[in-house]
């Protein structure tokens, strides 16, 4: 499980205000699907004067069926479930390649409470996203503390997707 961590709103909120002016400085597109964060990654980016240049689109896909309108293979959902890397992998690589972006997210898990449908993958706190750069696919696993509603279940995946997203271009640029 990730160490106590705080999730303060206004400061995520600055933060992606640095990364999307950061983004616009290195002249990187990005592109996100989400289904567990329901769009806050593209709002977050959003919020900051300028996200134009470089935010290409978004989807929200809280559907299995909606993902794979949006090109993931419903052979991946099916093999390994909607909750896991692989389904957050092909998440990342088919908003990217929709839009042309050189980073695309996916991010997929469960916030509260446990999917009815899916008891045995669907465990409160676990987040997996991946983050496609360039052709290149990184995933991760997160596991958030207990949150007091699905704001801050959001706020704290996107931080934790933050994070990895900026390690990672920091060592390309």
């Amino acid at each position: 499980m990730s160490e106590m961590k705080s999730y303060n709103e206004a400061d995520i909120r600055a933060k992606y205000t640095e990364l999307t002016r950061f983004l616009i400085r290195q002249g990187l597109t990005i592109t996100t699907m989400e289904s567990a964060t329901a769009g806050q990654l593209a709002s977050l980016i959003t919020d900051t004067e300028g996200s134009s240049a470089v935010l290409k689109g978004a989807f929200v896909t809280y559907c299995n069926e909606a993902k794979i309108m949006q090109g993931v293979p419903a052979e991946v959902i099916e093999k390994y479930s909607v909750y896991s890397k692989e389904t957050a992998e092909a998440m990342a690589a088919a908003c990217a390649n929709a839009y042309g972006a050189d980073i695309g997210i996916g991010v997929t898990g469960t916030m509260g409470n446990v999917d009815p449908e899916n008891l045995k993958a669907s465990e409160p706190g676990k987040v997996y996203f991946a983050i496609w750069f360039r052709g290149d696919v990184h995933s991760y696993l997160t596991e958030l503390p207990a949150m007091p509603d699905r704001l801050s279940y959001k706020l704290a995946a996107a931080e934790e997707i933050r994070v990895k997203l900026m390690e990672l271009l920091e060592k390309v640029s």
